[in-house]
């Protein structure tokens, strides 16, 4: 499941705003906000959250589960 702070830091990669997100994943900037709040996207649709997975996967994030390395995280693909 994706945290607030990967939404958060993927955004910042792609150099995109919170409407510029909204905007490309079709969620509201409301639920956006919300997503990247304090209780994360655990309380959005299951559609909303892949929504904006798929969204920010489209632009080139990649999405990094959590190991024995680190915790989760993001990246953006090879160019």
């Amino acid at each position: 499941m994706l945290t607030a702070t990967q939404i958060k830091a993927a955004r910042a990669l792609l150099g995109w705003s919170q409407p510029d997100l909204a905007r490309g994943s079709g969620v509201s900037l409301p639920t956006i906000v919300r997503m990247e709040g304090e209780l994360g996207p655990g309380r959005s649709s299951a559609a909303n959250v892949d929504a904006v997975q798929r969204a920010l996967e489209g632009a080139g994030v990649l999405f990094l589960e959590a190991d024995e390395t680190g915790g989760p995280g993001v990246r953006l693909k090879p160019a």
